[in-house]
């Protein structure tokens, strides 16, 4: 096994910054490990293919600095990259496009190496990780259980600690029941936040092109690279509205009578996750989850199966005996639908989604299972069709009523097998997920998919990434405090939480809404709490300009002697002010006030 196995984005970037490896060496090591025999896996990379990326890294401009230089990932095998066949999990059915998709070109210009296509479910129609000539991809953790699907080879290359991320889609949820069945992250974003352009379509009104990680901070690094408008892509578009922060003790809606079909696994996993969220003040709300599902069962149950269809009509005309039986039963079924029925199923698809959308209205988001079960291999053998469609139940309804979705680890069940929980929020509330999913992520961590890793504390770089800002908040703007979406909003990443230097006093200001301190120098100070965030340059200004006199922007020192951007309060508007110095920060003013 490779030194470089479980290892995640920064102690890729780390390695490389230390020489302790170098692309070409890593990269060609780490390849010869990936058997083509092995299921997760359609087409690995030649020493040749690889070689030709690596020549083409080396000729980009200032390569050591990009933001996945020499950092190796895999892409589900109906997302073309170019020279490489595209199969979709059909033999018959294979091509070799000459460009990349939108997505692997522009992970390939920020510096990634592409190592292998995987397996997926034929035609992305599936959640189990089984419909796939190249056979089931067996479960990381163990393999007489699914991996789910139909993303089931990425989610399992990068579970087995051998890629930091990976490339899914997720129509129905399959860039989230494999997270879920493989300890990991998996992120379904906003339709159309990242671009479609150069994936087989399964729906194309849906798809999304999904990302898996090790962690939150990795899919978050690698989204910010996916993201933007694309022309090429009709589905394309760009953010309409920011993305609203939860606040120190956000609502959660959960299913006020969720289906086990009979796994007490699940059911107890589950349990002990609400109980672990109420621990970090998390309120939860039990709702009518009928319109949800409802919504769902139009997914396969009505005529989106045409979507499926039209993808593939010139193939399947030629070619249905040539494909996996079960996947061409699901897709024949277009042909009980008419256009009359497609109108009404959209009519009632909109009436539903409305219906979602106003119910969520009343929390920060949905929290759902990810899937209600992990079936074995031979179980779903036994009934493929019906066993499918249970792991959709919390997943299918996700692209109909336009939300953003992310798939979390919570936890190991008591056989051994892991168990994930999903938060799903409004379109374009991506970044609040993610920044709720760091919380989780810190006060329940988890190993690194089926390694034996546990998630690291990640070296803090002290050097800015180009084009970016580091900013000191100390107050309101403090992860999960009322005004941090104006971080995440600007797509500002979170670095490090530390400590001013010795030499400054912190005030709560007065008639300020919402409440907000003051940080002044004072010979007579202490060291307050503070974090550190990374801002593009480019929105830098629109954040300045939201910040009230008396507060400004200046140079803070930190404990460790390091000067960066952050929050000063003019002398004169502390007179009178509370000084809360000795409580040492903003979060332990808050909870002395019982807010």
């Amino acid at each position: 096994m490779s030194q470089q196995t479980g290892w995640t984005l920064e102690e890729w970037r780390q390695a490389y910054r230390n020489r302790s490896i170098t692309p070409s060496g890593a990269l060609h090591n780490l390849r010869a490990q990936l058997h083509s025999g092995d299921p997760a896996w359609i087409h690995v990379v030649s020493g040749a293919e690889l070689d030709a990326q690596l020549n083409e890294l080396d000729a980009l401009p200032d390569a050591i600095n990009l933001p996945l230089y020499g950092i190796p990932f895999v892409a589900k095998d109906n997302i073309d990259v170019a020279g490489l066949p595209t199969t979709a999990a059909c033999p018959a059915f294979a091509y070799t496009p000459s460009q990349d998709a939108t997505s692997v070109a522009r992970l390939r210009a920020a510096g990634a190496i592409v190592l292998a296509k995987t397996n997926l479910d034929q035609f992305a129609t599936g959640l189990v990780g089984t419909r796939s000539p190249y056979g089931a991809v067996p479960n990381s953790f163990n393999p007489d259980y699914v991996s789910g699907g139909s993303s089931s080879g990425s989610a399992v290359a990068v579970a087995r600690g051998l890629v930091p991320f990976s490339l899914g889609t997720d129509t129905a949820g399959s860039g989230r029941v494999p997270a879920g069945f493989n300890n990991i992250v998996g992120l379904k974003p906003t339709r159309g936040r990242f671009s479609t352009n150069g994936v087989i379509p399964a729906c194309r009104s849906l798809d999304c092109v999904s990302v898996f990680a090790l962690n939150v901070a990795d899919t978050e690094a690698v989204a910010a690279i996916l993201e933007g408008f694309d022309p090429s892509d009709s589905y394309s578009r760009s953010a309409t509205l920011p993305a609203s922060p939860m606040g120190e003790h956000p609502r959660f809606g959960i299913p006020a009578r969720p289906e086990w079909f009979g796994d007490s696994q699940a059911e107890a996993a589950w349990a002990a996750a609400l109980a672990q969220l109420g621990e970090i003040g998390v309120e939860l709300l039990e709702l009518d989850f009928s319109p949800m599902q409802e919504l769902a069962q139009l997914l396969y149950g009505g005529p989106w199966v045409a979507e499926r269809y039209v993808a593939i009509q010139e193939f399947i005309g030629g070619h249905a005996e040539q494909m996996n039986p079960v996947v061409r039963g699901i897709i024949e079924q277009a042909g009980h639908f008419s256009a009359t029925d497609s109108f009404r199923a959209e009519y009632r698809r909109a009436d539903l989604a409305r219906q979602i959308q106003t119910l969520m209205q009343s929390v920060d988001a949905l929290l759902v299972p990810t899937a209600p079960t992990l079936p074995t291999l031979a179980t779903l053998a036994s009934n493929p069709v019906d066993g499918n469609s249970q792991l959709g139940i919390w997943t299918n309804f996700v692209n109909l009523a336009d939300c953003s979705a992310l798939a979390l680890p919570a936890g190991i069940r008591a056989d051994g097998l892991p168990f994930g929980i999903t938060l799903v929020g409004a379109a374009w509330q991506d970044a609040a997920l993610a920044e709720f999913g760091r919380r989780w992520q810190a006060h329940a961590p988890w190993a690194l998919g089926a390694t034996d890793r546990r998630l690291p504390t990640p070296p803090v770089s002290n050097q800015v990434p180009d084009g970016h800002i580091r900013l000191a908040v100390v107050g309101a703007h403090l992860s999960g405090m009322p005004l941090n979406g104006q971080l995440t909003e600007r797509h500002a990443r979170f670095v490090e939480a530390t400590f001013s230097a010795d030499n400054y006093r912190l005030f709560a200001l007065p008639d300020t809404t919402p409440p907000k301190p003051g940080l002044v120098r004072s010979a007579n100070g202490a060291p307050i709490e503070v974090e550190l965030w990374d801002m593009p340059t480019h929105l830098f200004g629109s954040f300045v300009a939201l910040i009230p006199a008396p507060l400004g922007i200046g140079t803070l020192t930190l404990q460790d002697g390091r000067e960066v951007k952050g929050f000063i309060c003019e002398g004169a508007a502390v007179e009178g002010a509370t000084d809360i110095t000795h409580l040492g920060g903003w979060r332990a003013y808050i909870a002395s006030r019982g807010w």
